[in-house]
């Protein structure tokens, strides 16, 4: 019981954290929505805003983030990757979310490395810095070197890091349900399942043999990529909280002064990249899910190295070719066919007005009828379309959204390095095969005959399913379920006006109480009056003027 009381207090005490935030960065409009202004604490009601106006909504939502701490940077780095689900400006906003963070003891860094690694520091390196070269949310990164004299990098998790993201977790999945039910029309972007994806994806970047199985996956994928360099796995020093990776010497691929300085030629690195994203895209089915230029080295050699496989993304053949289709649709003005492919990967539901959504697809497509591939720059397009999907709160797969962030990215990148870079214009090779291996004929006729064996089996199992919802409805099983929406509010209205009530006929009945019993006057006396009436009326009367300072403070009866 104790330990409930505990919880209750601890939880209580972060939602008030997250109150203050807020309200401190002028989002008073989301508290007074949720209803949870009276969870500020009495310091926030007594301290003035900090902005008077001066800076913008995204840009107060990135303090706000990085106030709260690392579980809630993360998640706002994660949300830059989502264009479907919030504003361009905020993803912008987001991107510059660094989660940079005081190191940790070096004591626990040797704790941590006996303990994953079963050896000691001296054991496994001939040296090692004890001053991190970064320090994150999840872990710090040093350099050491192998007794081979081989230089690497060493990534340790923080201590208890799992216990304290859980503990956001739990808080996010409590926010988020309270956000469905009190908030109207928030169940369309599914705040719930928003905090599971972002739930699997921290605990996947938790497991550093996870990063260590994607790093060499990428390296073996690129291991015949004369241009592109993945860091070396050293599998006997990483494990589940400790990663081992090959050191890597060179220059940011934002750093464009220092990439001019060197001679280095920014159309072949801009080509280059884009090109090793889009064989991640459409020849491995496995792309880096984080791509952005501060995972991007420039070697001395002029190799492009791309880091951190933390997140990574996945992508079936119906989706390569759904991608082009739907620039094929852009082209071609054939909107049936994009909403098509909409509703095929459930991105269009009961929830979006399609009539709505054709009329400003009608709109968009205006901008490229009659143009080809190359004349399309893809990053704009998806951007655009990204856009669009979210106005009208339609839901992207995560993988479908990982990979449009990734071509907006490759895309802008290659135009800050080369003013007139498109990328489409090195999509168009990959385009044309799908397209050619589709119309081959034995693609044709296996294609064909999944569809048939699919037509049979919904055949032979449609009239079992009718026997079945007969039988149901013949036995008075089926039931209809409604589901309301905003009435929610009115309930938790009633519930306080039928405590307010219920409140003042008790201030009343113990007024009226406290007046009959002067009226006796029983003994003993204070002042030569009833001490328990008088009692009842300071009772009252505190009580009494509590209830109008509530009144007050809140604007509501």
């Amino acid at each position: 019981m104790r330990f409930i009381r505990f919880r209750r207090y601890e939880v209580a005490k972060r939602y008030t954290r997250i109150v203050d935030t807020l309200l401190n960065h002028e989002f008073d409009h989301i508290v007074n929505q949720l209803g949870l202004k009276p969870l500020r604490s009495i310091r926030s009601r007594m301290r003035a805003q900090r902005y008077k106006g001066e800076l913008s909504g995204p840009e107060r939502a990135r303090y706000v983030l990085e106030e709260l701490g690392p579980t809630y940077v993360k998640l706002g780095q994660i949300l830059s990757m989502r264009p479907d689900l919030i504003p361009i400006e905020y993803t912008k906003e987001f991107e510059k979310l660094q989660d940079t963070v005081a190191p940790f003891d070096f004591t626990y860094v040797e704790n941590m490395i006996h303990q994953d690694l079963g050896a000691s520091i001296e054991d496994l390196f001939m040296s090692f810095d004890t001053k991190p070269i970064a320090a994150a949310s999840i872990g710090q990164v040093h350099r050491a070197r192998l007794h081979d004299n081989t230089d690497v990098i060493v990534k340790v998790q923080r201590p208890d890091i799992k216990k304290v993201i859980d503990g956001d977790l739990d808080l996010m999945y409590s926010f988020a349900g309270f956000v469905e039910e009190h908030v109207q029309n928030a169940k369309l972007y599914r705040p719930t399942q928003l905090v599971e994806e972002f739930s699997r994806s921290i605990h996947r970047e938790l497991d550093y043999n996870l990063e260590a199985q994607n790093t060499d996956r990428f390296f073996h994928n690129f291991r015949n990529d004369p241009h592109i360099h993945i860091p070396k796995v050293y599998w006997d020093r990483t494990g589940e909280h400790v990663l081992t990776l090959e050191y890597i010497k060179g220059v940011k691929a934002t750093d464009f002064d220092a990439i001019d300085a060197l001679g280095y030629d920014r159309e072949s690195i801009a080509n280059a990249g884009a090109k090793a994203f889009l064989k991640q895209v459409f020849e491995d089915g496995f792309f880096h899910a984080d791509i952005h230029p501060g995972n991007v080295l420039i070697m001395e050699d002029g190799r492009i190295a791309l880091l951190d496989f933390g997140m990574v993304g996945h992508i079936t053949d119906d989706v390569k070719n759904a991608l082009v289709d739907v620039l094929i649709a852009v082209t071609e003005y054939d909107i049936d066919r994009f909403i098509e492919i909409s509703y095929n990967f459930g991105i269009t539901s009961e929830n979006v007005n399609i009539p709505a959504l054709k009329l400003d697809l009608l709109d968009l497509l205006d901008k490229y009828y009659g143009r080809s591939l190359k004349q399309l720059d893809c990053g704009v397009v998806m951007g655009e379309i990204m856009a669009l999907l979210r106005r009208h709160q339609a839901m992207v797969p995560s993988n479908i959204a990982l990979l449009s962030k990734g071509l907006i990215t490759i895309g802008g990148f290659g135009m800050k390095m080369v003013p007139d870079f498109n990328v489409t214009v090195l999509i168009e090779p990959y385009a044309k095969r799908l397209i050619k291996k589709r119309m081959r004929p034995d693609i044709i006729f296996k294609n064909t005959m999944k569809d048939a064996s699919n037509l049979m089996r919904y055949m032979h199992k449609m009239p079992r399913q009718i026997s079945h919802i007969l039988d149901y409805a013949e036995k008075g099983y089926m039931t209809i379920q409604f589901e309301h929406h905003g009435l929610n509010r009115i309930i938790t209205g009633l519930d306080v006006g039928s405590n307010r009530l219920s409140f003042s006929m008790i201030l009343s009945a113990l007024i009226i109480g406290s007046a009959l019993i002067i009226q006796t006057g029983i003994e003993p006396h204070i002042w030569g009056v009833p001490a328990l009436g008088l009692i009842g009326f300071l009772v009252t009367g505190v009580l009494g003027m509590g209830l109008v300072i509530y009144i007050l403070r809140t604007g509501h009866i």
